[in-house]
């Protein structure tokens, strides 16, 4: 694998976890009755939380495992799991069903509230485990693992790659008014639903990776890495 393809693969998978498009109701919902400027300073202060969450991660992540003892196969597996379940929600259309009466509640009563106060409000369960899920802290992790084949260019592509994806976030946020009446209920759903397809496949191949990495001969190498270069 290259380091282009390693840029879009980490890039596709997580804005698929992250889903900026499909949480725009839910971030509309969180803000409502905030003045647009407050809501614009929500927005940058949820993305600048996702780059410094995920870039923790993705630097600290594989000492976390080693510390706890989890092989790097097992992790890819458990990883997998989670994301298909994600994404198998999403394609449902489950995902974030008890999340719009949260955050409605969460939302400010009066517009005295500042948008640091609002931000605070929303860092649970908007950013986390909204945003930020268990299936977005195992890709970072993973990914993470393959970058350190690239070096410090790999470690500079991957930060890139989660400023690149909270960017996607911030400029969705502040469209909120407009694509939320370009696309409309049954346009988000849609986007919703095929993203949880993608993420559904990527989930399936890290589970044949992590088996792949952890036996030998079970899974066929063109199975794995169907698109590496030989």
């Amino acid at each position: 694998m290259g380091q282009g393809e390693f840029a879009v693969n980490f890039f596709v998978a997580l804005f698929a976890l992250i889903d900026p498009v499909g949480n725009v109701p839910f971030f509309a919902a969180g803000t409502q009755g905030v003045s647009s400027r407050d809501r614009a300073q929500i927005a940058l202060y949820i993305s600048l939380f996702v780059v410094g969450f995920l870039t923790f991660f993705y630097f600290t992540g594989l000492s976390l495992l080693a510390f706890f003892g989890i092989s790097l196969p097992a992790f890819r597996i458990a990883g997998g799991v989670i994301l298909f379940i994600l994404g198998l929600d999403m394609v449902r259309g489950e995902i974030g069903a008890e999340n719009p009466q949260t955050a409605a509640a969460a939302a400010p009563k009066s517009k005295r509230g500042a948008a640091g106060r609002q931000f605070e409000r929303m860092i649970v369960p908007f950013a986390m485990p909204l945003l930020i899920g268990p299936g977005a802290i195992s890709t970072v992790i993973i990914y993470a693992s393959q970058g350190r084949a690239f070096g410090l260019t790999g470690a500079a592509t991957g930060v890139g790659v989660i400023a690149a994806v909270a960017l996607t976030v911030l400029l969705s946020f502040l469209a909120t008014p407009v694509i939320t009446r370009l696309l409309g209920k049954i346009g988000l759903t849609i986007v919703v639903r095929v993203l949880g397809l993608i993420l559904c496949a990527m989930a399936v191949q890290f589970i044949l990776v992590g088996f792949s990495d952890a036996t030998r001969g079970l899974i066929r190498h063109e199975t794995a890495q169907p698109y590496a270069t030989r």
